[in-house]
């Protein structure tokens, strides 16, 4: 091993044992089939990996993204100055997809949110260009936060790509947000990670409505400053609306058509 390399494989060394409360994606696995998430440290191998996450070299010390980065979508969108992945992954519509954490901290309580921006290619695609829609939240339920049920499952998520979108390839956006700190102005940390897939076997007339990645959240809103050590049962999650599928929005009609609005349903379809 050359001294450079020894010198990169110190420094990594260093700053991964000086942060290891923070974490970053251990493994990816869509529909099945796993695929290698993307490490900090590829940045000093050569060739560097070609993987299906994108690339983060300023996530070396496994950081996070604060309030004051909402308004520029090069830090936001898929994390500071990440870069598209050399890899798409294929999962058909209706599908699951698996991200592992390497590790998460019990203290880092807070949301866990997924979205997905439609691009033409995702290898090529550029941060400050994708428009995203929720597909996946999860927020404070039954006394526990999304990220204490991400923590019982081995640190891993379960996110289902809808049935109805359009097939074609997307970005997918996987988000926990830290909320340990979040009582105070710029206190939140997000830890956004982008996935390159393709969408196979789906609809052709969904349309999701979209947002630019700088406009997903404002510093002061419920959700992003927020004091979690008082009453959380009233967590309201941040960021545009969730997305309604077809089918869910055909048995949403269906129960006020049969029912009527604003009436009790005696029964659930």
């Amino acid at each position: 091993m050359s001294f450079s390399k020894i010198q990169a494989a110190a420094l990594v060394g260093a700053l991964a044992s000086s942060v290891s409360a923070h974490g970053h994606l251990n493994a990816i696995s869509v529909d099945g089939t796993a695929y290698t998430a993307y490490d900090p440290s590829f940045q000093y191998q050569s060739p560097a990996p070609e993987v299906i996450e994108w690339s983060c070299p300023e996530c070396l010390d496994n950081g996070y993204v604060e309030p004051s980065m909402y308004g520029d979508a090069t830090k936001i969108a898929c994390h500071k100055d990440a870069t598209a992945g050399a890899k798409v992954a294929s999962v058909k519509a209706g599908g699951k997809i698996e991200i592992q954490w390497t590790t998460w901290p019990d203290s880092h309580k807070g949301p866990v949110l997924d979205y997905l921006a439609k691009v033409d290619d995702a290898t090529s695609a550029k941060s400050s260009d994708l428009q995203f829609f929720k597909i996946d939240e999860a927020g404070y339920e039954s006394d526990q936060w999304a990220t204490d049920k991400l923590i019982a499952n081995n640190q891993t998520w379960s996110v289902t790509i809808p049935a109805d979108i359009a097939d074609g390839q997307y970005v997918l956006r996987h988000e926990i947000i830290a909320l340990h700190s979040a009582q105070q102005e710029n206190g939140a940390q997000n830890y956004p990670k982008c996935i390159n897939i393709e969408v196979t076997g789906g609809g052709s007339s969904a349309s999701p409505t979209a947002t630019a990645a700088d406009k997903l959240y404002t510093e002061t809103e419920a959700g992003i400053m927020v004091n979690i050590y008082t009453d959380a049962s009233s967590y309201e999650i941040p960021g545009p609306a969730l997305y309604s599928s077809a089918a869910k929005r055909f048995v949403a009609f269906v129960k006020k058509s049969i029912f009527g609005l604003g009436r009790e349903h005696p029964r659930e379809f």
